[in-house]
């Protein structure tokens, strides 16, 4: 049985030595006293009470040896628990050492640890420090660059609207200049017929003296060479079939990237020329009286090309003045008194003379006078234009070109649009079904190229109105019934 208290191992030794050899010594004599109660049992000297004491004695014996048996393997057990409780002290003498080692770095790692913490303390402070700096230089920065984008806001607001002025400003000063050349030309024109009248006054009130002198004189100067005017209208048809209306075409077959810039240049120096010349060709239109009606349609050709030359907003705004004149003149027509170049006599005598352009009854210059109508009257006074247009010639003269295979697609747009808007007046229905104009939109519209968007709208506008097609049978696309 264990006593629960741990003795010196040197003790413990001593008393385990003391121990076994009392237990040896009992053990011994035991042996001995048994042997001989034994053979004196065997001899019958021993009584049955002593033997039965023996008998006794020796279990009792075996009981002690089987605790001394016992005792031994707890002294074993006792002096392997005191080895390993020797090894443990030792081991725990070793952690002491090392547990006083850390504490010894412990202390060192804490006092670094604290230096660092500080130190790390007032970096943050004065990184925050530096922040706040920053933060408030950015915040300043940043109202400056707010306050710089409202002062660019405005001042590009300021510069988009004086941009503007001043594109308005140019455009006026351009109509203002195109305007006061007309008037200058004009005013020159006026003093020439003023000048001749005064002439006329004054060459009628001479006495015949004076008149016999004059005839002297008019013999000597040069007479009028009829041959100018027509080498100028050879000279404008050539221009007209040979370059004006000629640019289109040739801009389709040149390649687009290659000849972009040369061709751009060459339309605005032609488009340049177009708007030097057309105020001159006005002028001359004042003339065209005196001339020969044949040489007329050049002249109208050649104008006609000029003005698509210039189908830009902008060209029309410099020339508007210019095209409202144009207009007016081709299609009132032009009504003279008298001939300027002529003498006093021969003016006092002769009648007045009118050069009719839209009226004319030469077909080929009433169709040029008609595209030029539409090109430059506005869509306001267009209806007077509409009512000429509706009589029997006019769609006889459509009829025709209708029917001609030579047709320039450019002119069947311009012809169509003439007619859509014929098509909107009631009265003119019998004049399309007289010359069989509906037939005609009705074979075109089933072979015209889809691709000509513009014709095919015009063309379904004009049956629709007309009547000889629903608006059900319609593409979306092509729907519209009203045509710019």
């Amino acid at each position: 049985m264990g006593t629960g208290l741990t003795l010196p191992s040197h003790l413990a030794a001593n008393t385990q030595e003391n121990r076994d050899q009392i237990i040896n010594h009992d053990l011994l004599k035991r042996n001995v006293h048994g042997t001989g109660a034994q053979a004196c049992n065997r001899q019958g000297l021993i009584p049955p009470q002593v033997s039965q004491i023996y008998d006794e004695l020796f279990i009792i014996h075996q009981k002690l040896q089987r605790e001394s048996s016992a005792q031994q393997e707890y002294a074993l057990q006792l002096q392997k628990r005191e080895r390993c409780l020797t090894e443990q002290e030792a081991l725990f003498f070793q952690h002491e050492g090392a547990l006083a080692k850390i504490r010894g770095v412990e202390e060192e790692v804490h006092t670094k640890i604290a230096a660092i913490k500080e130190q790390h303390e007032a970096e943050v402070k004065q990184l925050t420090e530096a922040l706040r700096e920053i933060t408030k230089e950015n915040r300043r920065l940043k109202s400056s660059f707010d306050s710089l984008k409202e002062v660019n806001d405005s001042l590009r607001k300021q510069l988009c609207d004086v941009t503007e002025l001043n594109k308005k400003l140019e455009d006026q000063a351009r109509r203002v200049q195109a305007r006061l050349e007309n008037l200058q030309r004009k005013y020159e024109f006026s003093m020439v017929r003023k000048s001749n009248v005064l002439c006329q006054v004054v060459k009628g009130s001479k006495p015949v003296k004076q008149e016999k002198v004059m005839a002297t004189s008019k013999t000597t100067t040069l007479p009028l060479n009829s041959q100018v005017y027509e080498l100028l209208a050879y000279l404008m048809d050539w221009v007209s079939d040979q370059h004006l209306c000629k640019i289109k075409t040739q801009e389709e077959r040149e390649d687009s990237h290659k000849s972009m810039v040369t061709q751009s240049s060459k339309n605005s120096c032609t488009q340049e020329k177009c708007m030097k010349v057309l105020p001159i060709a006005t002028e001359q239109l004042q003339w065209m009286p005196y001339v020969n009606p044949k040489l007329h349609v050049p002249v109208i050709k050649f104008i006609y090309w000029s003005i698509r030359q210039l189908d830009t907003d902008m060209q029309h705004a410099t020339m508007r003045s210019t095209m409202r004149r144009l207009g007016e003149d081709i299609f009132k027509g032009i009504v003279s008194k008298g001939n300027p170049h002529s003498s006093s006599e021969q003016s006092t005598e002769s009648k007045s003379k009118s050069a009719a352009f839209f009226k004319s009854f030469c077909m080929p210059l009433r169709f040029l006078s008609t595209l030029i109508v539409l090109k430059t009257v506005r869509q306001g006074s267009l209806q007077p234009f509409l009512e000429a247009c509706s009589n029997e010639s006019f769609f006889r003269t459509c009829s025709v070109l209708l029917q001609s295979s030579k047709l320039d697609i450019a002119v069947l747009e311009k012809l169509s649009v003439i007619l859509q808007k014929l098509s909107r007046i009631k009265r003119n229905k019998k004049m399309f079904k007289l010359f069989g104009l509906h037939q005609i939109f009705r074979e075109l519209r089933r072979t015209i190229d889809p691709g000509h968007t513009f014709l095919c709208i015009n063309l379904n506008s004009i049956l629709l109105n007309l009547e000889f097609l629903r608006s059900s049978s319609l593409s979306p696309s092509l729907s519209t019934s009203d045509s710019h």
